[in-house]
């Protein structure tokens, strides 16, 4: 089977990684991929959202499965172009049409799915730059802290935690009238804030069934002890050891089974990942967001744990099969940490050459934002590597992480020192 992955990062590196292995597997393409999807498949650069060069690609290679990565070209519709398409509307094709991608392309839409649904979550409204005095007036109703959600795609960074009430109304000012996420803050969603430990689940359904896939927890800010700005995710931890089987029975039975019907109920034929942000507030969960791909660095810890043909799933998921099908997890901990350029998530140099990569033998070297330049690998983006360690306790899988992050070196790199301490710190380990 020749296969295409849509992306560049960390996430599609890893894809690329797990679909290799496979029986099935006969040609792989990534587009447009990066240094590290270089070495193990055939790079074609071509954005991800130029569909019409996309499908001479699947027609030209014979490309049987399309695995979209990241989240733009499925809110754009590219599931859409290829069903409209007369050569490319059987191909076998993991992500959502553009209605089903509004859960993660609009929080507003999400929210009212999951208050339509019944699917638990924190409590909101919308306001747009009209009804600014509204919001600004209904700031004055809410208690301390809150949550200011820009409703379209903003990178990962349009969700701000405000600790006080002039800091949420200045903020909520900025994001409508100032326009600070563009277009993806011309809506703004004021949320309750819960205090709870955060946590991501992530489903890959066939539109009617579903396999549940390793939980994981990420860090989304660039400081140690979860200070700063927030980021794309500075690293992760599966499997959560506060995600006891009595937990994620109440996130079956709360919020994945009633998500799956919902989807079916509004006639949203969804085939791929539904990624579910969730707090665990008191042993229950509440939906903070929904993602229609991969989470990355979730992927990074998450893919190294499934012991299954990657293949075999992902074409059950596409036709439909996956009544029955049974997930094979690792019982092993997978930790991710990942290594940014300087300044970063803010401005950055690219360009610097990455050294000590053929000597990290003990863990898994996750390219994402990287570029190959002749013998070089350069950095090419703001999270540049992400290193994988696989081992029977947390504190092992952490040691082989860390002890490959030391190897490699590239100027200003920076990297968080406390990925999964928090974890430890709770000893339920």
């Amino acid at each position: 089977m020749n296969i295409l992955i849509l992306g560049s990062g960390g996430r599609e590196y890893t894809l690329a990684w797990k679909i290799a292995q496979s029986v099935d597997c006969d040609n792989l393409f990534v587009a447009p991929g990066n240094a590290g999807t270089g070495q193990i498949a055939k790079n074609v650069d071509i954005n991800v959202n130029d569909f019409d060069a996309i499908a001479s690609l699947v027609i030209d290679e014979n490309i049987e499965l399309v695995v979209v990565g990241p989240e733009d070209p499925l809110v754009n519709g590219i599931r859409n172009y290829f069903q409209q398409h007369e050569q490319l509307k059987n191909i076998s094709f993991i992500g959502p049409d553009k209605t089903g991608a509004q859960l993660e392309g609009s929080k507003d839409f999400s929210k009212a799915f999951m208050e339509k649904h019944n699917v638990p979550t924190a409590k909101s409204k919308t306001f747009t730059v009209e009804t600014l005095p509204e919001g600004l007036a209904y700031l004055d109703t809410c208690s301390m802290p809150i949550v200011l959600k820009a409703d379209g795609l903003a990178a990962g960074k349009g969700v701000l935690i405000c600790q006080s009430l002039q800091e949420a109304k200045d903020s909520l000012t900025t994001m409508l009238a100032d326009k600070q996420f563009g277009a993806a803050s011309e809506k703004v969603l004021i949320e309750e804030y819960l205090d709870g430990i955060e946590l991501s689940v992530f489903v890959l359904t066939d539109g009617e069934n579903y396999v549940l896939l390793p939980e994981a927890k990420d860090y989304k800010r660039i400081g140690e002890n979860d200070t700063g700005l927030n980021t794309g995710g500075m690293g992760a931890v599966s499997p959560v050891s506060f995600a006891d089987d009595a937990f994620l029975q109440k996130v079956k039975s709360k919020v994945i089974n009633t998500t799956v019907a919902g989807l079916k109920k509004e006639g949203i034929d969804y085939k791929g990942f539904i990624f579910i942000g969730l707090m665990n507030v008191d042993g229950e969960p509440y939906v903070i967001e929904y993602n229609v791909r991969m989470g990355d660095p979730e992927t990074q810890v998450v893919f190294p744990r499934i012991k299954n043909d990657i293949v075999d799933l992902f074409t059950a998921a596409a036709e439909g099969n996956l009544k029955n099908y049974k997930l094979e997890i690792a019982d092993e901990y997978a930790t991710t940490v990942v290594l940014v350029a300087g300044g970063y998530p803010g401005s950055y140099a690219k360009g610097n050459e990455i050294t000590g990569l053929a000597d990290t033998n003990d863990a898994l070297v996750i390219h994402a934002g990287t570029k190959q330049d002749d013998y070089k690998v350069l950095t090419n983006g703001g999270r540049v590597i992400a290193v994988t360690g696989m081992a029977n306790t947390l504190e092992e899988a952490l040691k082989k992480s860390y002890t490959a992050v030391n190897q490699i070196k590239w100027q200003d790199m920076y990297f968080r020192k406390d990925i999964g301490k928090d974890i430890l710190a709770l000893r339920i380990d």
